[in-house]
């Protein structure tokens, strides 16, 4: 099984090709797609393998290892598209772009989008949603989970309820701005995330923040 196994990873890397150059930071790493294209050429060489008879072994492991990849790489490179054009959209508006494998996570900080103690949006946050509208109205094969997070002051009732007044009230102005509603859900976290100290007024500014994470439909 190791030859066809080899080959189906060398298969994976030459459809996505080896390295990119991170337009961000100048950095060569190996691509989305190319990471995409390994996993699914591994993981489909494997189905490969268990659903085919001892004779026809091989064959299976090539077939299922080139259709993995292709459904890898295919995913990773629509990712890869998306993330570069939110990063275009969103450049200069507060909202930080990360990516994690086939997730792209887009951050909110509560100063630019609530004032404190309101689920009323701001106007800056209002024009930042529009760009991430007309991204993933054009990316339409991903989903949104979008949460709310709030520090650690003031009663976790509060909290919990502000965090997903604010997730709706993003939601609700995507929706707004023509996302399908049935491609979004919305969750609060309250306090019970911290990405920084709430025992600071700027770990707790930090702290106060509306996260959207895009991930693949399929």
């Amino acid at each position: 099984m190791r030859t066809p196994m080899i080959s189906a990873v060398v298969a994976a890397l030459m459809l996505s090709g080896c390295a990119t150059t991170d337009p961000y930071t100048g950095e060569q790493k190996t691509s989305n797609a190319t990471s995409g294209a390994v996993i699914g050429a591994v993981s489909g060489a494997l189905i490969g393998a268990a659903s085919s008879s001892k004779s026809d072994r091989s064959k299976g492991i090539l077939i299922g290892a080139a259709s993995g990849a292709a459904l890898g790489g295919g995913i990773g490179h629509y990712m890869d598209r998306q993330e570069a054009a939110l990063r275009e959209k969103l450049a200069g508006t507060g909202v930080s772009v990360k990516r994690d494998g086939d997730h792209i996570q887009l951050v909110m900080p509560n100063s630019l989008t609530f004032d404190v103690g309101s689920n009323k949006l701001k106007l800056p946050a209002i024009n930042a949603l529009s760009g991430v509208a007309m991204v993933v109205s054009e990316f339409d094969q991903t989903n949104l989970v979008i949460t709310g997070h709030t520090d650690s002051t003031g009663g976790r009732d509060l909290n919990m309820r502000l965090s997903r007044e604010r997730a709706d009230s993003v939601a609700s102005e995507l929706v707004r701005q023509q996302v399908s509603v049935t491609r979004m859900s919305t969750y609060g976290a309250g306090p019970d995330q911290p990405i920084a100290s709430n025992q600071t007024d700027a770990g707790r500014a930090e702290n106060r923040r509306v996260e959207i994470v895009l991930t693949p439909r399929t």
